[in-house]
């Protein structure tokens, strides 16, 4: 028995774990191999573990020794192949593989017949944690076997109770059979000869968690494409640009701001979806898994679906009947939707790996994940993407870019109100102790310059329970508020910003492991966004709002790209380069004094954010293409639509 779950080590042959082609809203990282035939070879299991479980640095266990077969249902199965894995201890013509079922191989004597079948749930045999090894006495083995469930169950709540946090992947039911004689081992064989292998591995390809909208209208089909673009030759990552360019095409449609156009552009949208899901059933289905792959699939959905909300604004500019300025609602749009992923990237990573994590709130959800209708409800009320992309396709199709505008930002704050509620309620009702790793975490997604710095250092060092977001929350509400009730070319929200920055600085002085800390990176990312829509609409200056757009979505970029890189166990971007782009606080401060120095000058403020969006992105860009390309880090990407 390891005594830390991460040194246990992965199945033998298992398919790669972190740095898998996690896709869109199909989104899964396979764990564990599974053996589908009498001869041992080696297929991928339908587990579909949740991002960044294994090797980033998480402290998660991993899968233990032991190969299993895929049952006649699709679920793994554990048998007798008449093969021995590496490592694997033989007795006579009984190639038993025990640790399937917990149970040390040299605990089975020849001759002596276990529990063949004994059924291990979700949770236990392959929990992802080694299995016990003791050695057993020959005239025991029987008792052995039948009591290798309490075992293992026991050995996890040993685990629970040091600290380990203990995986338990959705298996489905997990047959362990240890044949000690021939009749027992034919039986086994002719098991695993009933189970149709590519209908396994066409289930497998397929998330077993994901929205509503992908489980029941595209993953149907969508695999089918998946095994024809094997078929061919085609890699995920091809799938993933053909997506990006079906994206692109559909905004180009929506730009032309005619009825065609615009359902063009939803049919296209949807079809770009299709893909999105194709490329990560492709590579489970194909085993072909990249960390440009993964890194691709994360950046391309982001670049798709803001690439289509400026479509849609330059179409309703362009439309027929004089056309309609929308880009305020789709600046709106874009910071919203930014910010509720960092709600959810800032409360996973805080709560990641806290010890105590137990709440009434989240009991609640858990009783609640066993009424069926609710999951579905839930899963739709967060709006993931395969909803979103849905709803915006059909009211492009239907309706105006103005109504589609509408629709996305009431259904974004609704579902945001939701699950930040949700996730606050469980941060006041737990009594987690939140780890250093998490504070760094949190510290790194702040995105902090040299303001903020400054302010920390001299700041004192005071831990309060609730100082950290109550300070973000007064200088966002301030330098908004100011920056709102002054109007474009006043010098108040260039006071409001310095405030937001003191304050800022006062956030981050101590370490962010209080129970409402997470909220600090969602409200600066609300300050700066907010800032920059404000001004951009208060300024009437012709080209301020697309150049604020392309602002926004260049430093949106960056800080996605932060997430993906603390998901992936490698740490924050160069803080070269966070000092470099000023961090939040200090484009704040350029941004307002921008607007204050160059409201009398014709396009100078349009002109000042246009420059500032090409620098940023340059920088950020550039250093972003250099790391995924160089440095085999696992990215990871997740929007699975989790209710909250």
């Amino acid at each position: 028995m390891p005594d830390r779950a991460g040194e246990a080590r992965p199945s033998v042959g298992s398919a790669p774990g972190p740095g898998a082609d996690t896709r869109g809203g199909d989104a899964g990282v396979p764990g564990a191999a599974a053996a589908s035939s009498a001869d041992g070879a080696l297929r991928a299991s339908d587990v579909a573990h949740a991002p960044g479980e294994y090797a980033e640095s998480r402290s998660r266990t991993r899968p233990s020794g032991t190969a299993t077969a895929l049952g006649a249902a699709g679920s793994p199965t554990a048998a007798a192949t008449g093969a021995a894995a590496p490592g694997e201890a033989t007795h006579g013509a009984a190639p038993d593989r025990a640790a399937a079922a917990g149970v040390h191989p040299d605990a089975v004597a020849p001759g002596r017949a276990t529990r063949a079948g004994e059924t291990l749930g979700a949770g236990h045999a392959a929990d992802g944690f080694a299995a016990p090894s003791r050695s057993v006495a020959a005239e025991a083995a029987t008792d052995a076997a039948a009591d290798a469930r309490s075992r293992v169950d026991d050995l996890a709540a040993a685990l629970d109770a040091e600290g380990v946090p203990v995986h338990r992947p959705e298996l489905g039911v997990l047959v362990a059979a240890v044949p000690a004689d021939a009749a027992a081992r034919a039986a086994a064989r002719d098991a695993v000869d009933t189970v149709d292998e590519e209908r396994v591995r066409l289930r497998s390809a397929v998330k077993s968690r994901d929205g509503f909208f992908t489980t029941f209208c595209i993953s149907p089909y969508s695999r089918y494409i998946a095994r024809w673009c094997a078929r061919r030759g085609l890699t995920p990552n091809q799938v993933t640009t053909a997506s990006l360019i079906t994206a692109l095409i559909a905004a180009a449609c929506a730009a032309t701001g005619t009825r065609p156009g615009f359902v063009s552009a939803g049919v296209l949208l949807i079809a770009s979806f299709v893909l999105d899901c194709t490329d990560g059933q492709l590579a489970r289905y194909s085993l072909q898994y990249s960390t440009l792959g993964a890194w691709l699939d994360a950046t391309f959905d982001r670049a798709k679906e803001y690439a289509y909300y400026a479509g849609l604004a330059l179409g309703a500019a362009r439309a027929d009947g004089g056309g309609d300025d929308v880009w305020a609602l789709a600046l709106g749009a874009m910071v919203l939707q930014t910010c509720r992923h960092v709600v959810d990237f800032a409360f996973s990573e805080a709560n990641h790996d806290a010890t105590g994590n137990t709440s009434p709130t989240a009991a609640l959800s858990g009783r609640l994940d066993s009424v069926g209708w609710t999951v579905w409800v839930r899963r739709m009320i967060v709006l993931p993407i395969g909803e979103r992309w849905a709803m915006i396709a059909v009211l492009t199709a239907l309706t105006t870019p103005r109504i589609t505008f509408y629709a996305l930002l009431i259904g974004c704050a609704l579902a945001a109100c939701y699950t930040t509620a949700g996730r606050v309620l469980r941060s006041l009702t737990r009594r987690a102790e939140r780890t250093d790793r998490a504070a760094r975490a949190l510290a790194e997604l702040t995105d902090s310059g040299p303001l903020a710095e400054l302010v920390a250092k001299a700041a004192p060092r005071g831990r309060g329970s609730y100082l950290a977001p109550l300070s973000a929350a007064l200088g966002t509400a301030a330098v908004l508020a100011g920056t709102a009730a002054a109007g474009f070319g006043s010098w108040v929200p260039v006071g409001c910003a310095v405030l937001y920055a003191v304050l800022a600085g006062v956030a981050v002085a101590a370490p962010l492991q209080g129970p409402l800390d997470w909220l600090v990176p969602p409200l600066f990312r609300a300050a700066e966004y907010g800032t920059i829509l404000i001004l951009a609409a208060c300024s009437e200056v012709n080209g301020a709002l697309p150049a604020a757009f392309g602002l926004v979505a260049a430093v949106a970029y960056h800080h996605y790209d932060t997430v993906y890189r603390i998901r992936g166990g490698t740490g924050a971007p160069p803080h070269r380069l966070v000092r470099a782009i000023g961090g939040h606080e200090g484009r704040t401060v350029a941004v307002t004094a921008a607007a204050a120095l160059l409201h009398h000058q014709n396009q100078g403020f349009t002109i000042a954010l246009t420059a500032l969006a090409a620098a940023l992105a340059l920088a950020v860009l550039i250093e972003s293409i250099r790391f995924w390309v160089s440095s085999g880090a696992p990215a990871v990407h997740d929007e699975s639509g989790e209710p909250a």
